[in-house]
């Protein structure tokens, strides 16, 4: 079953959602897109997951994709976390009798340990894809030292996305891809990075972290740091050497999504 609409955030903004659905579902997990990208390039990776038993609850953030708000663009770093929450609110009131598990990539990472830090305990398991968590490639910093004005725009770039070519020219040539970043939102990324840093050992969830070794874009210390520093007892790091930022658009993507599956089928109980 499969169910696209329009839900009203917190505050009202409109983002758009989508539920994947397979018979007789055993769990339910929260996909969260990263950066300047949406939910539809999720599209296999949630086709493996229903093949295994789990629905998908998936949205694009606010000013991304068919969603609201002004493009690409957060004034406070806890938009995204409150974001996530309307939609994870859903998937358990929705399958009261389901565990609901999170995974989120690169910014979608970043958004999935801030709610892990704020929301500890409510999901079964948290996975981190390429996650952007302490920062350690200096993303916007640069920019923002500039002082630049919130509603000012820096080009994105397809550079480190996939070792496939094919892959890239998808994200080049998908409509629903932002092309650029605000400023607003890599100030709110960076105040979001240092809240992370000092509020890590918040972070109680079972967890598994998921990184290229090869990524230019967020490098695999972020998940280093991150996974040494959190609190939870369960916890478990994977670095796929060869790999770059879009670990599940790679042509190893299977043995990705299998090592996903099987950790997840591990924390259901």
């Amino acid at each position: 079953m499969i169910e696209e609409r329009m839900i009203a955030s917190f505050d009202g903004t409109k983002l758009f959602f989508r539920k994947e659905i397979p018979t007789n579902p055993k769990a339910v997990l929260v996909l969260i897109h990263g950066m300047c990208e949406h939910q539809g390039r999720y599209g296999y990776l949630t086709a493996r997951l229903n093949a295994r038993g789990y629905a998908v609850y998936k949205f694009d953030h606010r000013g991304h994709g068919k969603s609201d708000g002004m493009r690409v663009y957060y004034s406070d770093f806890q938009e995204i976390i409150k974001d996530t929450d309307v939609v994870a609110g859903m998937a358990f009131d929705e399958n009261p009798q389901l565990p609901v598990l999170m995974l989120g990539h690169s910014m979608g990472g970043y958004a999935a340990a801030l709610y892990g830090i704020q929301h500890p305990g409510r999901v079964k398991g948290i996975v981190l894809s390429g996650p952007i968590t302490v920062n350690n490639s200096g993303l916007g910093v640069a920019v923002c030292e500039q002082k630049p004005s919130v509603d000012s725009y820096w080009p994105a770039s397809s550079y480190g996305v996939s070792s496939d070519p094919a892959m890239v020219k998808q994200w080049e040539d998908d409509p629903l891809v932002d092309k650029q970043i605000s400023a607003g939102l890599l100030y709110t990324l960076l105040d979001g990075c240092e809240y992370i840093r000092k509020n890590t050992d918040k972070f109680t969830d079972p967890a598994l972290f998921l990184h290229g070794g090869r990524d230019p874009i967020v490098t695999e210390k972020d998940s280093r740091d991150m996974f040494g520093a959190i609190s939870s007892e369960d916890k478990e790091l994977i670095v796929y050497a060869k790999l770059f930022h879009e670990i599940f658009n790679e042509p190893s993507k299977d043995e990705v999504i299998d090592d996903l599956i099987c950790w997840l089928d591990k924390h259901l109980e």
